[in-house]
């Protein structure tokens, strides 16, 4: 791998020359080769006709900037490769896509990149945070160190971060910083040099004629998608204005070239098809960059906004892209950015075998623990919600139910609710056998639950939590679980004990019209629930919320700390032998702009 380095910008001398040389001594030989991937001078003008450096208007007798005889069309350019891929999340096993196949996988995705960047000399590899955190087994037993190792194999350049993260707190992510021979971003995040070592606002990367900056910056919101305190001290500040401020000292460094990577994405898309969310936002507040690239949503987008291109890809190596810049080398200006997607089929390659060497340990430890059964399912149970929302943010969930089920039946609760955002896989294993998981091959029905999977499902080391709580705390916690509908949010509510309904179209801390409690066969026939300070009720949920995260009523303070949910679910799993869930009516939404439950 190139090491970023922070340079002073390569001047045009060696390409101008050669064209003053063609153009007025023909006779003349002219310096051979295209100029690209190697090391330039740190001047800047030097041998220059007087007064003209890059960028600045010509002398007098210069006519567009060009001596007499030459035309824009003589003028050499380089093309510079971005490889991006988004919220990667440590998937170091391919992606189970159900009707689609298997995608990415970080041996296959290496063997991608390499076939791509053998394309193009300059070629960068970047991602938008998130890239660990919320992983599968194979990362998560481990502290993330896989995802992290097998990156530096992927010949990753830059990485912004995002709030996972910081799922483990400065310390674990320092340690992560420690072993990763890539670069992380931050530029919105304030004293970060007092909370860790190795993080820049930006960086910049020689390409010779050519210098290519990156910005990074994380998510505004992202302290309250983490526990308390996993941020130490460090403050995360507006996005735009730490963009534009580390641009524009990496182009006094000589960038010129500006490229932001930011852990933000799309949200939706309003009339007429318009992107919406955080990242277009960023987009029409900054100034002066040549490619932004998103992550964090799980949405595929390329589209100009305010002038720049803009590109998201899908979650976990479901897609990447392509983006290459031709740039000119006599002004340092990209004349053109065009981007392609691309769906890595994993067996569409031979995986790299270093990657597949550095899994193996790994995998060889996790087999006898996460390939054990712990239960089983009469029905499919995927992350998915009940209005096919794939992360299960904006409808009632089997794993949802499923989950808080096994909380409230094991305390005793009368209710437990916890975030979706904490539910991040299908519960039982796939239909259509992956040998990379730890799942073994069976015909359904049943469908059999690994702890594996239920690793899978609570990724984060999650605890339990009991306490009492009034009806109208309780009915906090029911707002709040709503109170970003219609957008998909991870703070949405799943729920067990009882069935709410809230109005869409009222203010967002007003729109819990009613509750009920389930009567025993689970349907929402039970008895009304007073949300009021009044009642009294006791409740299970997971210290993540209890503490405040996702915007929660903080009531740690009160509750009584119980088991790790993970190993709550799977116990729950075993006792029942077979689940059979089903949605029940649990959240049920009025208004004008309700999500539609499929058929």
């Amino acid at each position: 791998m190139r090491t970023p380095r922070r340079a002073s910008s390569a001047t045009f001398l060696l390409t101008l020359l050669a064209l003053l040389i063609a153009v007025l001594a023909p006779a003349v030989a002219a310096p051979g080769g295209n100029g690209r991937g190697h090391e330039m001078g740190n001047g800047r003008g030097d041998g220059l006709p007087p007064g003209l450096e890059k960028r600045d208007e010509p002398p007098p007798g210069l006519a567009d900037g060009l001596p007499p005889g030459l035309a824009v069309s003589d003028i050499e350019t380089v093309e510079i490769q971005i490889i991006s891929y988004s919220d990667w999340h440590g998937q170091l096993d391919p992606l189970s896509v159900f009707g689609a196949g298997d995608f990415g996988g970080a041996a296959a995705l290496s063997s991608y990149f390499a076939a791509d960047a053998a394309e193009y000399e300059n070629t960068l590899i970047v991602t938008g945070g998130d890239d660990f955190g919320a992983s599968p087994p194979l990362s998560s037993f481990f502290l993330e160190e896989p995802a992290v190792l097998a990156q530096n194999l992927m010949g990753l350049h830059f990485s912004a971060l995002g709030n996972h993260n910081f799922d483990k707190g400065i310390d674990h992510l320092q340690s992560m910083i420690d072993i990763a021979e890539y670069q992380y971003l931050g530029a919105n995040l304030e004293n970060v040099d007092a909370n860790l070592d190795g993080v820049e606002p930006y960086a910049i990367f020689d390409f010779g004629e050519i210098q290519v900056a990156v910005v990074g910056v994380t998510n505004q919101d992202a302290p309250t998608l983490v526990f308390p305190g996993s941020f130490g001290t460090i403050v995360v500040g507006d996005p735009v204005a730490a963009a534009n401020a580390a641009r524009d000292a990496a182009e006094a460094e000589g960038a010129d070239v500006f490229v932001l990577v930011a852990h933000e994405g799309i949200t939706s898309f309003g009339a007429g098809g318009n992107p919406e969310g955080e990242i277009i936002d960023i987009a029409e507040g900054v100034e002066g960059f040549d490619l932004i690239l998103g992550d964090h949503t799980d949405v595929q987008f390329a589209g100009e906004v305010n002038g720049t291109l803009v590109v998201e890809n899908r979650s976990k190596g479901r897609t990447y892209a392509r983006t290459v810049l031709t740039v000119e080398t006599y002004t340092g200006e990209p004349t053109s950015v065009e981007t392609e997607f691309v769906e890595p089929v994993s067996d569409g390659v031979t995986p790299d075998q270093d990657i597949l060497d550095l899994l193996q340990p790994f995998r060889d430890l996790l087999g006898p623990i996460f390939s054990t059964v712990v239960g089983s399912s009469s029905v499919e149970i995927p992350r998915a919600d009940s209005c096919g929302q794939g992360a299960g943010r904006t409808c009632e969930s089997l794993v949802g139910n499923v989950v808080t089920d096994a909380l409230r039946a094991t305390y005793g609760t009368d209710f437990a609710i916890t975030n979706s955002g904490g539910l991040r896989a299908n519960l039982t294993c796939p239909s259509i056998d992956n040998p990379t998981d730890f799942c073994d091959a069976f015909t359904p029905p049943p469908y059999p639950i690994t702890r594996g999977q239920v690793q899978t499902v609570l990724p984060f080391g999650n605890v339990v939590v009991t306490l009492d709580v009034s009806g109208a705390v309780l009915k906090e916690f029911l707002e709040n679980g709503v109170s970003s509908m219609p957008a998909i949010n991870g703070r949405y509510a799943q729920v067990s004990g009882l069935c709410f309904t809230y109005d869409i179209d009222a203010a967002a801390g007003s729109r819990v019209t009613s509750a009920v409690r389930q009567a025993a066969d689970g349907s929402c026939t039970g008895a009304a629930i007073d949300l009021t300070s009044a009642s009294t009720y006791s409740l299970a949920t997971n210290d993540f919320m209890a503490s405040g995260g996702d915007g929660y009523p903080v009531v740690i303070g009160s509750a009584t700390t119980r088991d790790f949910m993970d190993q709550v679910v799977a116990d729950h799993l075993t006792a029942v032998v077979t689940v059979s869930p089903s949605i029940e009516g649990r959240i049920t939404c009025s208004g004008t702009t309700c999500p539609v439950p499929l058929p």
